[in-house]
């Protein structure tokens, strides 16, 4: 282990971290826009320069290793200077409608420009703002707002690094750049499958579910930690539940936990397609057919109802699994055909 000294307080870390990996261990703020901890370093948003004593320049806290004896300040009038100017130069294009975005209490550049006491920036002009670009809602999943893209490149990498699809990239140049297919396809054609990685990265509001809209603000819900229900992987996600209806508002996913299966990482099902939860057409109660029509019934019927139906069948009846169980599930089933129901025929779907 070695040691270093952070705002006046020393910090013992394993050598091959990152000045911001230490300070991060250490509840020690340094805002960040490029870097996510999903992804592999950038540097290149210039947000996390902190100061260094003996170096006369700011170094970026995301890419540079902290060594030991290490005496490093992160929140000078120095530092703050150059962030503060970082910040000013990329709202000149990006517009101030932070009452009416989705990303409004949780976007990252909406937190930093707090913390610097930014409410505009000084180097706007008439017309500067980006609005040459369409709102795309096209698709089902999410919404794409590149008039408020800031160009921090994260999108691109997660597609690139952790989904692999290679779907995105920065085309033409200058004050026209912007993340986009290749130029002259749609995302619909691209090899983009909607898992959802670039809209869980985005800091600012150029990304945002569709199915959450409207379904309740940041500070509103509250996150509970469960298992995907579409296959029998087992990823991770974070469910959202608006407090005051009750009623899922967003399912997310946790890239800084490596103990789950997924990373942080989904599917556009498990990422987007929760919307059938609170479905007025959902079945609530069980239904039992006489006469050719359905009728409700309790639980305590339907099953006995189940069970005389698998006595009266014993030997004779097929059993189908599914890929939505588990490994677990799957097997249970099975031994109950064999063992319980005295029969061979089980199946298995070999999709979902």
């Amino acid at each position: 282990m070695a040691n270093a000294t952070i705002n006046g307080r020393s910090v013992e870390f394993e050598p091959g971290k990152t000045i911001l990996q230490v300070a991060r261990a250490a509840d020690i703020y340094i805002p960040v826009l490029c870097e996510h901890p999903a992804l592999e370093i950038a540097g290149a948003c210039r947000v996390c320069l902190v100061e260094v004593e003996k170096n006369p320049k700011l170094l970026t806290a995301c890419s540079t290793p902290i060594m030991d004896g290490m005496v490093i300040e992160t929140n000078t009038e120095k530092v703050r200077a150059a962030r503060k100017a970082v910040i000013e130069l990329l709202l000149i294009r990006h517009p101030l409608e932070c009452f009416s975005c989705s990303s409004n209490g949780k976007c990252e550049l909406q937190a930093i420009a707090y913390d610097l006491g930014i409410e505009k920036s000084p180097f706007w002009e008439e017309g500067d703002t980006c609005v040459e670009h369409k709102l795309d809602d096209s698709n089902p999943f999410y919404i794409r707002d590149l008039n408020k893209c800031i160009l921090c490149g994260r999108c691109i990498r997660v597609c690139d690094k952790l989904s692999q699809y290679h779907a995105i990239d920065f085309q033409q140049r200058g004050i026209h750049t912007a993340v986009q297919p290749p130029v002259g396809r749609k995302l619909e054609e691209s090899d983009c499958t909607f898992c959802g990685q670039c809209v869980a990265v985005c800091p600012v509001g150029a990304l945002y579910e569709k199915p959450s809209v409207g379904k309740g603000r940041p500070w509103e819900v509250e996150t509970t930690k469960t298992i995907c229900t579409y296959c029998g992987v087992g990823c991770e996600l974070l469910v959202e539940v608006n407090k005051r209806t009750g009623k899922i508002a967003n399912v997310t996913s946790d890239h800084t936990n490596m103990n789950s299966v997924n990373k942080g990482r989904t599917c556009v099902k498990g990422r987007f397609s929760w919307e059938f939860v609170n479905h007025p057409d959902r079945l609530k109660t069980p239904l039992i057919k006489e006469n050719g029509e359905f009728r409700k019934a309790t639980w305590d019927e339907a099953l006995d109802k189940v069970a005389e139906g698998l006595k009266r069948n014993m030997g004779k009846t097929g059993f189908f699994s599914s890929a939505r169980c588990t490994n677990e599930e799957n097997y249970l089933m099975q031994r109950f055909a064999r063992e319980v129901m005295g029969t061979n025929n089980i199946d298995h779907c070999a999709h979902l």
